[in-house]
């Protein structure tokens, strides 16, 4: 995919994430922000607290790949996506519904959570569409974003980028479950 085609479907991801959020999460009273379904699941602010865990991380990781590029942006390539890029975004691509282990140190179930939580989360996506501009000046195909939980390892930009999203798109959409269920357990009988 070219550039600009796979900045302008980022932003479409981005779109849909703010839009969920703002029909959907923004207007939940805090007793459906905090409930749980099962002592396993996460309430709706615990999934958007492990965004903002993963956000806190990969936002200024991606920030600093565009600040200090190794390369001229080349809007004639297509973005690709290393055999370790595909293999992430395949783990937290929406569409996978199967559950993943995340590192203790992302899992935010047993914290407390208020709605503060939404604050940041609103704050970072206003982040990342501030770095869509600097996107499209950069080389997406560079390796400059080191892992999260391997720092030696390191995603391309554009696959950097596109987990991020990915990631947000999954867990807002495991995020709207919890908020039907809970407006579902806690309406008076």
């Amino acid at each position: 995919m070219k550039p600009t085609n796979f900045l302008s479907d980022i932003q479409q991801r981005i779109a849909s994430i703010e839009a969920s959020l703002q029909q959907k999460l923004l207007l939940l009273p805090e007793a459906a922000l905090n409930h749980k379904f099962t002592s396993e699941s996460w309430s709706v602010l615990e999934c958007l607290e492990h965004l903002n865990r993963y956000g806190r991380y990969y936002l200024p990781a991606l920030q600093q790949a565009l600040v200090h590029p190794r390369g001229a942006a080349r809007p004639e390539e297509e973005v690709g996506l290393s055999w370790f890029g595909r293999k992430s975004y395949e783990l937290v691509r929406p569409e996978n519904r199967k559950a993943q282990k995340t590192l203790r140190r992302m899992n935010p179930a047993r914290s407390h959570l208020t709605p503060a939580v939404l604050e940041e989360f609103q704050s970072q996506l206003a982040n990342l569409q501030a770095l869509l501009p600097l996107m499209a000046q950069a080389n997406l195909n560079q390796k400059a974003v080191p892992v999260e939980f391997f720092r030696l390892l390191k995603l391309r930009v554009g696959e950097a980028l596109l987990f991020v999203v990915a990631h947000m798109q999954r867990h807002v959409q495991q995020a709207e479950r919890a908020a039907a269920v809970a407006q579902q357990q806690l309406q008076p009988a």
